[in-house]
């Protein structure tokens, strides 16, 4: 939100209440409270009808500063983010100069007297600061409070993340509201709106306010990102770390780690689509379908209309189509599928369970107490309001009944269109609940699956969220077209979210709306498969390969089996995800950090740590950027120098697909499913790099974990890994190959 007018002037009715100076500092136990008043003191009735803010510095994890701006303090909103939080972190000196606070490396100053300033340091550098006119409370006419602060950009500063934002990947320039909108993936809006960001100057800032936050990323003050809250107080915090994938490993420290998933979520999955007809029959042609043409699928998703039209969300298989849902369910686990189904917060009127849950007051009314009710989406429908634990258990207890039925996991659709015009059963503020519902839809429903399968083997497929929904995974994209253009937007989004924390992600393959023509849907195939996760699913049309033609199945098999044996590789940076917050598809900014050439790039991406992967956005060329070092085709071996832009063309069947120097890549046995002892049949594939020694951890779907070395020195290669499992070990560049004998194998 802008509320000045140019450099000099301030918008129509927009009085602003200044930080002016610190007029006053005071060490607590972990703390320092500053008071800044609106004006320079200069003479006692000065301090006569004044505003002042209070600002105070403390520190939940070590190199994380908070800061609390109060302009008064007698409001108690709710809800608020779930933050970790332990004592000690906070090193509180106060002297007659300056307060400081020092949480490991990073440390906050503010400075006594006029200008006001705070800034925040790491060693003897200045990461940012707020300055003269930074830190303020806005009253706009006609509107509400505000809160802001303004934090300084430097030189070549850029900034990434804020959530799934399928534009600029870089968001320097940008207005970003963080407000939960279903907008799809070709606009401004977001499904994921996530109050934080990191730069690449060694920091990154998360705003604990999980309604509207307004950010101006040097678009209002072009040195400066500005953010603002509606309200009389503003809290933020200051994340400092060496490298972004330290400050990620932090910021998820304090909002909470990805959880783990489980084996069989990576393999392929295929939907029914939206709006199209099916029913047993059809759902088992398209199984046998898949089985016949060699294409492993593990997981069968059921998308709405499972349940009858203008029902949605009654829980209960449409007997006109599903006579016998445990039976058919019965028939899909005999097929080895996971079964997965749609869901939202919703309850149409026409449902039975309409009229039982606002009897039972489960539903969100509005102020003169009457359910809060519109015809989008479903007919009269209601919302469930997850602030009432007896709604929530109610919810939760026909989830339940799914789940004895036979069903794996749920997709969680929907959450975004919150309204305002309500009361929430726990009194939580309608405008902190619109991007926070989400968080609370997400954890009633992976509750009940990790009631029921434990911890490790849940996995939602959610659309909306918000900070900390990353502990809820996976998240898919949203609504996309079948289009190269949007194929590239998704990507955007994708790396915008693990910039945001999220450690797993994916999309609709071959695009939500409308068709793609062959050449798109082979494509975005390849990319999907070399996702985390990997969906096929469209509105009108169905997704099954053969539909296309039958190159798009050899495409299909191709990259589904190459996924099934990386996922010794994949499945453990999954569980780096879950341990330090490192998404498993990473924007090359956070390997690369030292690397200007990388600044702006966003259509390619690290799937893990070692496999650099460039989609094609076109039917041949694509052009893309290797870093520095030798890099390997993994698909045809061919060994190129990087630190340079290249130009290739591909067919269907390939794309630039380069693993980094030095890397080895554990590479699976079984190319038929993704859930397999992965020291069975083990190859540790060791790449072209400099003498080193490098440990590979492979951990199995069980749990087991078993550690190999392999040193390179000069052409000899050795490895180390348990006597009681054998391996293989390969020279990528002379294709050389030993097994191994007691643990150990040489070339």
């Amino acid at each position: 939100m802008k509320f000045t007018d140019g450099f000099w002037q301030l918008r129509d009715g927009v009085t602003p209440v200044y930080a002016q100076e610190a007029y006053d500092v005071t060490a607590g136990d972990g703390t320092v409270t500053i008071t800044a008043p609106g004006k320079v003191i200069e003479r006692r009735g000065d301090t006569l009808n004044r505003s002042t803010l209070t600002v105070t510095l403390s520190s939940p994890l070590a190199d994380v500063i908070g800061v609390r701006v109060e302009h008064w303090q007698g409001a108690a909103p709710r809800p608020g983010f779930a933050l970790a939080a332990e004592s000690g972190h906070a090193e509180v000196v106060v002297d007659d100069e300056t307060g400081t606070l020092r949480s490991g490396d990073l440390v906050a100053t503010v400075r006594r007297g006029a200008p006001w300033s705070l800034t925040f340091s790491a060693g003897d550098r200045v990461l940012t600061s707020s300055g003269h006119k930074s830190l303020a409370h806005m009253t706009v006419a006609g509107d509400s409070a505000y809160v802001h602060e303004q934090l300084a950009l430097g030189v070549g500063e850029l900034v990434y993340g804020l959530g799934e934002r399928f534009g600029p990947l870089v968001k320097n320039g940008q207005t970003v509201d963080i407000w939960n909108a279903d907008g799809g993936t070709s606009s401004e809006q977001a499904y994921k709106n996530i109050p934080f960001y990191l730069t690449n100057r060694g920091y990154g800032v998360f705003v604990d306010h999980p309604g509207h936050v307004s950010y101006e990323i040097g678009s209002e003050s072009v040195e400066r990102v500005q953010f603002s809250v509606p309200g009389e107080s503003l809290q933020y915090y200051v994340i400092h770390g060496a490298t972004p994938k330290d400050i990620l490993e932090r910021y998820t420290a304090l909002t909470g780690r990805p959880a783990s998933v489980p084996a069989w979520s990576y393999g392929l999955w295929l939907s029914t689509s939206f709006t199209t007809s099916y029913d047993e029959a059809t759902v088992t042609s398209f199984i046998d379908g898949m089985a016949e043409r060699d294409l492993p699928l593990s997981v069968f998703h059921f998308d709405c209309f499972w349940m009858r039209e203008f029902n949605w969300c009654d829980f209960e298989w449409d007997p006109r189509t599903f006579p016998d849902p445990e039976g058919m369910l019965a028939r899909l686990h005999g097929k080895d599928l996971r079964v997965c189904v749609w869901i939202n917060p919703y309850i149409g009127q026409r449902s039975p369970l309409f009229a039982e849950a606002a009897a039972a007051g489960y539903l969100v009314k509005r102020p003169d107490g009457s359910v809060w009710q519109w015809d989008l989406w479903q007919a009269g429908m209601g919302l469930v309001d997850f602030t009432n634990p007896d709604a929530t258990r109610w919810y939760q207890d026909h989830l339940r009944r799914l789940v004895a039925q036979g069903v794996d996991c749920f997709k969680t659709d929907f959450g975004e269109r919150i309204p305002l015009e309500v009361e929430y059963f726990d009194g939580s503020a309608p405008e902190r609940m619109h991007n926070y519902y989400t968080q609370l839809y997400n954890e009633a429903v992976f509750a009940v699956l990790q009631e029921a399968r434990g911890a490790g083997d849940a996995v939602l497929f959610a659309r909306s969220a918000t900070a900390g929904g990353q502990s809820m995974p996976v998240h898919w994209g949203g609504d996309n077209t079948s289009s190269y253009e949007s194929m590239a937007e998704t990507l955007r989004g994708g790396l915008s979210l693990a910039f945001s924390g999220f450690g797993f992600w994916s999309h609709d393959i071959g695009g939500f709306e409308g068709t793609p023509d062959p050449g798109v849907f082979k494509r975005w195939t390849a990319f999907g498969l070399l996702s985390s996760h990997s969906r096929l699913h469209g509105s009108d049309s169905v997704r099954v390969p053969w539909a296309f033609d039958e190159e798009a199945v050899e495409v299909t098999r191709l990259f589904t089996k190459l996924k099934l044996r990386l996922m010794p590789y994949l499945y453990a940076a999954g569980q780096e995800a879950a341990r330090r917050g490192t998404p498993v598809m990473r924007p090359l900014q956070l390997e690369f950090p030292g690397d200007p050439a990388v600044d702006h790039l966003d259509r390619q991406y690290l799937l893990g740590g070692d496999i650099l992967v460039a989609p094609v956005f076109s039917p041949a060329e694509v052009e893309f950027y290797l870093p520095a070092g030798t890099w390997t085709s993994l698909l045809t071996g061919e060994q190129v120098q990087g630190g340079a832009w290249r130009r290739e063309t591909h067919g269907f069947d390939s794309l630039p697909l380069y693993v980094r120097e030095g890397a080895v890549l554990p590479l699976g046995a079984r190319d038929d499913r993704p859930d397999y002892d992965y020291r069975d049949g083990l190859t540790l594939a060791a790449y072209p790099g400099p003498d080193a020694a490098r440990t590979v951890t492979v951990t199995t779907p069980e749990g087991d974990v078993a550690e190999y070395t392999v040193t390179r020195s000069g052409d000899a290669l050795t490895a180390s890994g348990p006597a009681d499992h054998a391996f293989t070990l390969r020279d990528v560049a002379t294709g050389r190959t030993a097994a191994s004998s007691g643990g150990r194998a040489e070339l």
